[in-house]
């Protein structure tokens, strides 16, 4: 991998936004992305003068609305955005994380100073067949077979069968996926924009509908409707009256093509590097649990346990509310929802009103620290891509 640059600057939080995440069908990808927009300007305290420049997330508008090529050029006109570099980006699942890794880099090398991120998903058709073959798009097209399942994602397919791998090298059960949904969900119910949350208990949910393999329905993510939008600025441009949020990592990493390590291991090792810290100092975690075995596999891939110890770790308690380093605080993927093209600036914007202070019953006490993981795609046994961030909380000098 690349090292960085020791010339990079300091680049800062300044402004968060997004809607609530759910099927919403009366409600329009452009309506979507301007909500989540204005919040983030409003949050800032900017205008749509101010902004510099848009990375603009999105993965299956084309496919579900129809919308190729200039999703944002057309979805930030009724806004008023105009003659600014416009970058639309499409990276799967991972999308939304890697329009705010580029806007970083943007503002990181001085190219700007005010940079605004968006990630933005219409998922829901009245034809869900439809949407399931969108996000089936994520992997090699060339693998998939003539006889795709009926009624679910071909991706969940593989999810299924890369857990039950897990199980059986682990000896991990599906209880211990339950365990994972139950604090989803509880946490889910505690946030204002997640789709799902309900005080459910692991006989409900290995009681629900089977959907393939070790999972059923509350070990999937959904398919959703949302958007998120955060602002970041260079040093000279952060807000005086904000609880100061700073950038501390930013890597997009793509696995290796002969499948030989984890690429979300490499990319939190990068991570990790590039700010000077551990997993160890971790707060607060935001991971891409498109299901509910992921959690377990990457916690360990990020060393919040030993390999095969993501059981026993969300057993613990140490994940949940409450706990030592709490886990996926919002809900995660199964509970907030998974709008595929706005989750990973939603798990941004989880994490920095964690260190913001301002997550109001999901509040992690003293939250300095936080890192968000999001994937995309699916290859062999592993994520395509895998982007991590990594957050710290200022620590302001008396005026």
């Amino acid at each position: 991998m690349t090292p960085v640059s020791k010339a990079l600057r300091p680049v800062h939080v300044a402004g968060i936004g997004m809607t609530r995440f759910a099927k919403q069908p009366n409600r329009t990808f452009k309506d979507l992305t301007g909500e989540a927009v204005t919040g983030a300007l409003k949050d800032a305290g900017r205008t749509v003068a101010d902004i510099q420049a848009c990375f603009f997330g999105n993965a299956v508008a084309g496919s579900i609305t129809g919308q190729e090529m200039l999703a944002a050029q057309f979805a930030l006109r009724p806004l008023g955005f105009g003659e600014i570099p416009m970058s639309n980006v499409e990276n799967a699942c991972a999308s939304a994380s890697t329009a705010f890794h580029l806007a970083w880099q943007s503002v990181a090398t001085g190219q700007h100073d005010i940079v605004l991120a968006v990630g933005a998903e219409k998922m829901t058709h009245p034809d869900k067949a439809r949407s399931f073959a969108a996000i089936g798009g994520s992997v090699d097209m060339d693998t998939v077979p003539a006889d795709l399942p009926a009624g679910r994602s071909f991706l969940m397919d593989l999810y299924a069968e890369s857990a039950q791998r897990y199980l059986d090298r682990t000896g991990a059960t599906p209880e211990d996926l339950a365990l994972v949904v139950v604090k989803a969900q509880h946490n889910g119910a505690l946030s204002p924009v997640a789709q799902f949350g309900a005080e459910l208990t692991v006989a409900d949910v290995l009681a629900a509908r089977h959907i393939v393999g070790p999972f059923t329905l509350p070990m999937c993510s959904p398919i959703s409707d949302g958007a998120a939008a955060v602002v970041i600025v260079g040093a000279d441009h952060r807000p005086a009256d904000t609880p100061g949020v700073t950038v501390l990592a930013s890597v997009n990493h793509t696995a290796p093509a002969d499948g030989s390590h984890s690429v979300t291991e490499a990319a939190a090792a990068a991570a990790y590097e590039q700010a000077g810290l551990g997993a160890d100092d971790l707060d607060c975690v935001e991971v891409h649990d498109a299901a509910a075995s992921a959690e377990l596999i990457i916690t360990e891939q990020l060393g919040l346990a030993e390999p095969g110890g993501g059981a026993a770790l969300v057993r613990s308690g140490e994940t949940t509310l409450g706990g030592r380093r709490p886990v996926n605080t919002g809900g995660g993927l199964l509970a907030r929802g998974h709008p595929i093209g706005a989750t990973g600036l939603a798990q941004i914007v989880e994490i920095v009103q964690q260190l913001r202070g301002d997550a109001g019953r999901r509040q992690v006490p003293d939250a300095r620290i936080g890192l968000t993981q999001n994937a995309g795609g699916w290859h062999g046994d592993d994520n395509v891509v895998s982007v991590i961030h990594l957050f710290g909380r200022q620590q302001r000098s008396p005026s």
